[in-house]
């Protein structure tokens, strides 16, 4: 009896006092963290050392893979690339 008296204790304490208690210590960690600045993401340095795109519609591309040699496709090889593509309505 007492086992099942402690279990139904604990089981409601983790249901309804936990959420609480974290709740109250996360938002204090939050308010802490936003106070010092600790959610600032830094700039990071660009690899060609150039400067962002500033016109709209540019695109600017960081990687481009390097491509297969038509060598080493299969000899009877028909396909081609494909591209997977979604269907907006």
């Amino acid at each position: 009896m007492r086992f099942w008296l402690i279990l139904i204790l604990v089981f409601f304490a983790v249901r309804y006092l936990a959420p609480i208690v974290l709740r109250l210590v996360l938002a204090g960690f939050v308010r802490k963290q936003m106070r010092n600045g600790g959610f600032v993401v830094p700039p990071q340095a660009r690899p060609d050392g150039g400067r962002p795109a500033t016109q709209p519609g540019e695109v600017h591309i960081d990687y481009v893979p390097p491509t297969a040699p038509e060598r080493d496709k299969p000899a009877g090889f028909k396909g081609g690339e494909y591209v997977d593509f979604e269907e907006v309505k």
